[in-house]
């Protein structure tokens, strides 16, 4: 087919991000029984529609994004960076609580009318911006006073903006900028001073937002009672979700019960989203959950491969920046689900229902074919130049 010659990049890449988008249509629709009828729809094929939807459009970012030459990310980062600040003000500004707490994380989009979560966005502009940065002084002597302006402002800008709704991402955020920093070759020793720096912002966030809890709505008292609650035990509502969770893992077995036979999505609350991973595992069991763990684990793999194989610093830097955020939030989403991690909120990429995550993932990865693309096209070249047919018919 004329598509598939468009198609360009790491073939195993797209294999694997196609083989996770069909798997996702089986738990998405189970799941989504819940949704259907506490939301009064009673309507489970809406949500698959809906999930098919934003598949689809996920896939097409993916695909324009993918025939894009990543040199021109390096621009396109600067030019989004003051779009991004922008998009997480108005997103702030809405004053969205829940509960009292600010839950200001979605913006609504004019006319199609859809809602957008700007912190997604937000990551793969900076973890881009960065990726430019730290090629820019590749094997350079770096003063760390030179480098605050340019590079730790703009990154503390971003999770100072996040922070107030959203903790978990934040946290996800400064981790994949500070990996990508030392893998970058950025000096340790300016990177402690900055996690050191992180440390001391968030600690006055704290104490800001407690003594101030009315003029400041926050999700504090959310965040340290679900870490408090994670290492006492003590019965919260999160403690509900994950021994719901618990309970449909147990239920699996080797082999689970079965498609669309989960009786523990008709109780879990975000059983479609956050909780997924206990309803896959309930349903197909542990060779289910192992499926998916290999499928992430053999992404992972071709992302090292693809940041080995760039042609430039910024090549490798850049599918390692917007490549392990996908890698990592779906290990914790994993890891939340069996307990080994506190209720983060985050979802599986490319299974989870809900559109901004989708999209997002697909523009990270669109963006890592983009730099494969690259290699593929310069090994052509290289082979047709070496051609010894050619240069016979040139000589005749």
């Amino acid at each position: 087919m004329e598509l598939f010659k468009q198609i360009k990049g790491d073939r195993l890449i797209w294999a694997i991000v196609a083989l996770l988008a069909i798997f996702s249509f089986l738990p998405v629709y189970s799941a989504a029984s819940n949704l259907a009828y506490t939301g009064g729809a009673g309507n489970t094929f809406t949500y698959f529609v809906k999930h098919f939807m934003h598949l689809a459009l996920g896939f097409s970012i993916m695909y324009m994004v993918h025939r894009i030459p990543y040199r021109y990310f390096r621009g396109l980062s600067m030019v989004m960076l003051p779009i991004v600040f922008v998009l997480l003000i108005v997103t702030f500004l809405q004053g969205t609580t829940i509960d009292g707490a600010n839950a200001s994380r979605w913006i609504r989009i004019p006319i199609v009318n859809m809602s957008f979560q700007t912190s997604t966005l937000a990551s793969v502009v900076l973890m881009v911006y960065v990726a430019r940065y730290l090629s820019k002084i590749k094997d350079k002597t770096i003063a760390f006073k030179e480098t605050i302006l340019p590079l730790w402002v703009p990154v503390f800008l971003i999770l100072a903006l996040i922070l107030p709704a959203n903790f978990s991402t934040t946290a996800i955020i400064f981790v994949m900028v500070m990996m990508l920093a030392f893998i970058g070759g950025y000096p340790i020793r300016y990177l402690l001073v900055i996690v050191g720096m992180g440390i001391g912002a968030l600690v006055l966030f704290i104490l800001v937002a407690k003594s101030f809890p009315e003029a400041m709505p926050n999700r504090v008292d959310t965040w340290m009672s679900r870490i408090e609650n994670f290492t006492n035990g003590e019965d919260t509502e999160e403690d509900y979700q994950i021994e719901l969770a618990k309970i449909a893992i147990a239920s699996g077995g080797v082999t689970g019960a079965g498609p669309g036979k989960s009786m523990q999505k008709n109780v879990l609350p975000q059983s479609s989203s956050d909780f997924i991973f206990a309803i896959i595992i309930e349903e197909y069991g542990l060779v289910g959950g192992l499926f998916l763990l290999v499928m992430y684990s053999w992404l992972l793999f071709r992302l090292v491969i693809v940041s080995q194989k760039s042609d430039t610093i910024f090549g490798k830097l850049l599918v390692l920046g917007v490549g392990l955020p996908i890698v990592f939030q779906a290990l914790i989403n994993m890891a939340v689900a069996v307990e080994l991690f506190p209720v983060t909120g985050q979802t599986l990429p490319l299974i989870s229902s809900g559109g901004t995550s989708i999209w997002m993932t697909c523009l990270a990865i669109g963006i890592i074919l983009s730099v494969s693309a690259k290699r593929e096209e310069l090994k052509q070249n290289e082979s047709e130049e070496e051609n010894p047919l050619d240069i016979l018919s040139e000589t005749i």
